[in-house]
């Protein structure tokens, strides 16, 4: 999901780019804009660097969240990569990125103001994944080719660019939760292994959590675990997440976004949400807090565990060292967050734009996007093999200053990646569950988190009841 924090990654040390990322197999930078074209391994687009019939020349406008790799971030040097290459080929085209500001939903209200108004011209759109169908269902976005989604790209992450049979967007940098902790904290409690793995269980945190209370804590710990459970979308995110966890293959809408739930799958669902947030292991904030607060709040030592987003390994090596933190798979399901590359319906350069999203997507700008603290969308950006890309675009590690100071304080493996994203960010990305997949989403969500909200206040209803007036409100707020 798209997120606008204060606690931001500055970028890390920039080298120039190379040649290996200014010039791009021309086979794979076909133009695109057809309605509903494969043109299967590359055949019968336009070529490389020309334009498709009809687009004019001139830039091609990227409109974006922010960017959590900082100033000058990774999305912006990839931009001025094809920029180059572009320049080089004296096409008559370069692109631009514009960042919105505000927070996800104001972004949202943004683009789809400036679309449906074309008060603002856009060509390529950058959303949040679950926004996805309802910009296509509004035929404020473009079908793509359908080799832009190939086989390299994650199974989990590719079924975020389709709606009603067609490519709409594809996958620029995707999102999972992931439980960060205080290694240091559990050697001190006595655990008997302090590097968690894929193997821990909400009953197996908990227990750690009460092996942590049953020792002298430090000054500042107050409870074992924190998340995101504010009135918006990361008390979604966390609820879906319970869900998915307590009932299997759990389905709330069909492939047209209409509701398919019922109370005994709803009823299952927000007793695991309960059992997660029970006051004896979470902290009492977290029921307030976004993003922001919690990243904080464990910065701080108050929680030992933190339910997060990739995006944040950087900031907290900033803060902590590899003896005190670690990171492991969220336990039971994750959610699948990210951004997706579109076209927009008013774009004049509808070939060109797609061509922009190839390369921006392509293997070696998804090994860039890696390195760079993003969640990268291909299998090949986290492997070893002949396939994988190397990338350029960020510097090649710590500061020689004797001092320290600006060094990249990332665990990274010989590759230049960081250390967990082959064992631990793939394989949680390759798990992820979606929200959802419906143009009516934010009716879901607004929903969702509105009628959860009792769970976290006086006079909770039981399970049962909650349940029935969630299965509810869905009924109206979905078709069904």
């Amino acid at each position: 999901m798209t997120r606008n924090r204060t606690r931001r990654p500055t970028a890390g040390p920039v080298a120039p780019l190379l040649a290996l990322l200014l010039v791009v197999v021309c086979a794979a930078c076909t133009g695109g804009g057809t309605r509903g074209t494969d043109e299967g391994g590359g055949g019968g687009g336009t070529a490389a660097g020309s334009a498709a019939p009809g687009d004019v020349t001139g830039h091609i406008v990227v409109a974006s969240g922010r960017d959590v790799t900082g100033k000058n971030g990774i999305r912006q040097q990839l931009i001025d990569a094809w920029n180059l290459r572009e320049q080089r080929r004296n096409s008559g085209f370069r692109a631009r990125l514009v960042e919105l500001s505000g927070s996800a939903d104001e972004q949202r209200s943004q683009l789809l103001g400036a679309l449906q108004s074309r008060s603002a011209a856009y060509d390529v759109v950058n959303l949040d994944v679950t926004w996805v169908p309802e910009f296509a269902t509004a035929d404020l976005i473009e079908p793509l080719p359908r080799n832009l989604v190939d086989a390299d790209i994650i199974p989990s992450v590719a079924g975020t660019a389709w709606w009603d049979g067609e490519v709409y967007a594809v996958p620029f940098n995707s999102d999972v939760g992931l439980l960060y902790y205080r290694r240091d904290h559990l050697k001190r409690a006595g655990v008997e292994r302090p590097d968690l793995g894929d193997d821990l269980t909400w009953n197996g945190l908990r227990g750690l959590v009460e092996a942590l209370d049953a020792q002298t804590a430090p000054d500042t710990y107050e409870k074992g675990w924190t998340t995101q459970l504010a009135a918006y979308e990361g008390r979604t995110v966390n609820a879906v997440e319970a869900f998915a966890s307590a009932v299997p293959d759990l389905e709330l809408v069909d492939e047209k976004g209409r509701y398919t739930g019922d109370v005994d799958e709803l009823t299952d669902g927000i007793a695991e949400l309960r059992r997660r947030t029970e006051t004896a292991y979470t902290l009492q904030d977290a029921h307030s807090s976004d993003e922001d607060a919690s990243l904080s709040d464990f910065a701080e030592g108050r929680t030992a565990f933190l339910r997060h987003w990739p995006s944040e390994y950087r900031t907290l090596y900033r803060t902590f060292s590899e003896d005190q933190l670690g990171v492991a798979p969220l336990p039971g399901r994750a959610v699948l967050g990210g951004q997706n590359l579109a076209v927009t319906g008013v774009s004049q350069r509808k070939g060109k734009a797609a061509e922009l999203i190839r390369f921006l997507t392509g293997k070696e700008s998804e090994r860039c996007l890696l390195e760079a603290g993003f969640a990268a969308t291909r299998t090949s950006a986290y492997e070893d093999s002949g396939d994988g890309e190397r990338c350029t675009a960020v510097g090649p590690g710590p500061s020689a200053s004797p001092t320290g100071e600006g060094a990249d304080p990332v665990p990274r493996d010989a590759g230049g990646r960081p250390a967990y994203a082959r064992d631990t960010l793939l394989p949680a990305l390759q798990k992820a569950v979606h929200r959802p997949r419906t143009p009516l989403y934010g009716a879901f969500t607004q929903t969702f988190t509105t009628r959860l909200g009792p769970l976290h206040g006086d006079g909770v209803p039981s399970d049962e009841d909650l349940a029935e007036q969630l299965d509810k409100a869905l009924r109206k707020a979905l078709p069904h």
